[in-house]
């Protein structure tokens, strides 16, 4: 092992305990293995660690808690630094802004902003880092309201090659910070950034249950309510095979069983009218059947990053995704049809989220992905349980697919990308080649090549 830039940063090689430490990813289907690690907890360290892989010629990678690492590229022959700064979440009430360090997760920024009556387009796991969801894009449960996260960025701090610190924001390099929301990666490294937040003291959301056996009417009701949605409301209709473990409820483990989740935000302020769109929503979903469990309410905004129920621990997660247009009769039988309860699916979820509203609709100011061009993403993931192996739901992913391939609109969502060999691609060759123009000056010998999402460059 060798220190680098500060008391206990340490350049670990496989075999080290800070390897170990610093290599560990969410998505155990995808373990990191790169020739060294090292977890840095200051700028300081972060640079020590950039010279390192300059004088050892090493490509760097980055990462925060792994939630991606399935769609990272493989990390053979380079450094991988784990950034987890030893700062804090700072909210400026008055501006509404949140200053985040790199390697905070979204459940410290949550209550920090509610602690002011604001709240952030987060994403729907409270244990994910915020900086890899940002640059992702980040579609959240206010995103019909707001917007992709990314473009909720206002300014990013980040350290390059040449271990000089940048600022990047609307007066200082407006063009670093327009390519590096969604523009795949491969810049340098994060260290902070400061994050748009809006008001919100109270928020409809929940989820509700049933047994898969009514996935018709509902996936029905839930179409026909998506197609003139208010954009204060973001939720997901996913068809669900639990496990059979303590975390689970058992009546959601007894059979597979169909979702609605989601989000909605009142409007001006007025709790009333959230209460109104959620059950414009909800009511003709029970009117079908009764739930088998609900826990729609009106609650304070943190609620919104536990509706989805993502795991907290990490899991052996293989996924897919395509971003798919408007389902009509025929798109959503097919859907039924390879996931639903009589399609012998091993998937654990296989999810449609609504999209639509501001997702679709790029600001002035956005970013380079500024919008989805697609009105539902799908995501279909397994965990291999019991007799249900990673091939196998290889397998039923690829058969759903094929069943939804005409309604893929050949584009993705960088944050939902499953694998690094399924197809995917969110930039235009233009917007590609544009940004590809600021990666070259940014990092001119390709250091943070290999953190570059698929499609995403010319130059390598």
């Amino acid at each position: 092992m060798t220190a680098v830039g500060g008391r206990e940063a340490v350049i670990a090689r496989p075999g080290d305990e800070a390897y170990e430490a610093a290599t560990r990813v969410f998505n155990l289907a995808a373990p990191a293995t790169p020739a060294a690690a090292v977890t840095a907890v200051t700028i300081d360290q972060i640079r020590g660690a950039l010279r390192y892989a300059a004088a050892e010629d090493l490509r760097v990678r980055v990462h925060v808690t792994g939630h991606g690492a399935a769609a990272a590229r493989p990390m053979d022959g380079a450094l991988l630094i784990q950034v987890d700064l030893a700062d804090r979440v700072e909210i400026d009430a008055q501006r509404r802004l949140a200053r985040i360090p790199a390697g905070a997760r979204w459940g410290a920024v949550i209550e920090a902003a509610a602690g002011h009556g604001l709240a952030a387009p987060h994403g729907s796991s409270p244990s994910a880092g915020v900086v890899g969801y940002l640059l992702r894009g980040g579609v959240s449960f206010y995103g019909r309201r707001l917007g992709l996260a990314a473009n909720s960025i206002r300014a990013l701090e980040l350290v390059t090659a040449d271990g000089e610190l940048h600022r990047a924001d609307a007066a200082t390099d407006p063009v670093l910070l327009w390519a590096m929301r969604g523009g795949g990666g491969g810049f340098g490294i994060v260290t902070a950034v400061e994050l748009e937040l809006f008001p919100a003291q109270t928020v409809v959301t929940g989820a509700a249950y049933w047994p898969a056996a009514h996935a018709e009417p509902l996936m029905a009701a839930w179409l026909a309510w998506s197609a003139d949605a208010p954009r204060e409301a973001t939720t997901t209709l996913r068809v669900l095979n639990l496990p059979q473990v303590p975390e689970v409820p058992a009546a959601l483990s007894a059979g597979p069983v169909v979702c609605v989740d989601g989000a909605v935000l009142s409007q001006a302020g007025d709790p009333a009218s959230a209460q109104r769109s959620a059950a414009d929503l909800l009511e003709p979903l029970r009117a079908v059947a009764a739930p088998i469990l609900d826990t729609w309410q009106l609650a304070a905004p943190p609620a919104v990053a536990h509706a989805h129920m993502d795991p907290a621990e990490p899991l052996p997660i293989h996924a897919d995704h395509m971003l798919l247009d408007e389902l009509d009769e025929a798109g959503a039988a097919e859907f039924l049809r390879v996931t639903g309860p009589a399609s012998g699916s091993v998937l654990t979820s296989a999810e449609l989220r609504q999209l639509g509203g501001a997702l679709s609709a790029a600001g002035e100011d956005s970013g380079v992905l500024g919008h989805l061009d697609a009105r539902y993403a799908y995501v279909g993931s397994g965990v291999p349980f019991g007799d249900v192996t990673p091939e196998a739901i290889m397998e039923r992913c690829a058969v759903v697919r094929a069943a939804l391939g005409p309604w893929d609109v050949g584009r993705t969502a960088p944050g939902f990308v499953g694998t690094l060999r399924q197809p995917q691609g969110h930039l235009t060759p233009q917007q590609v080649r544009a940004v590809d123009q600021v990666r070259a000056r940014i990092d001119p010998a390709g250091r943070f090549r290999g953190d570059i999402a698929p499609g995403s460059t010319e130059l390598y």
